[in-house]
């Protein structure tokens, strides 16, 4: 259930900066946080990470829900045995997914709004997935194949 709760707060939390950031900004406006260093800049992007595979939105809800419900079937058959570690990295990949989904299948484009100025805008969801990948990484590196108490 624990796992659930953080897909859910995941999906809560991006979702309403989301909501705040276009009830705030009108399409492609920026505002410098902290000039030409850190901006909060809305754009909507129709592609997956660095709007790749533009135009392909129905594939880009399928693959990422097949994905997810995989992931949350795995974490409720494995939840009393697998590493807490592998579990929470499934939780926040399997959130931050849904929470670009959601924008997807709602609108047909995932809003984006935190502007580093040398890498693509990205949004809190990207965050989550990122987080959950580079846990697992640890996990596999660390973890995997250990017997944990």
């Amino acid at each position: 259930m624990y796992y659930y709760l953080i897909i859910a707060a995941v999906i809560v939390l991006d979702q309403a900066v989301k909501k705040i950031v276009t009830l705030s900004l009108s399409l492609n406006e920026s505002i410098p946080v902290i000039s030409q260093i850190f901006h909060i800049t809305y754009i909507r992007n129709t592609g997956a990470a660095f709007s790749l595979m533009a135009g392909f939105r129905l594939l880009l809800i399928l693959i990422p829900v097949l994905v997810i419900l995989a992931a949350g079937i795995f974490i409720f058959r494995k939840r009393k045995t697998a590493h807490p570690l592998l579990l929470t990295s499934l939780a926040f990949i399997s959130g931050g997914g849904l929470g670009n989904v959601i924008d997807r299948a709602l609108f047909g484009y995932v809003v984006d709004y935190l502007d580093f100025r040398v890498f693509p805008v990205f949004n809190i969801a990207d965050i989550f997935v990122c987080l959950g990948c580079g846990l697992m990484i640890v996990y596999i590196l660390f973890f995997d194949g250990k017997q944990h108490g």
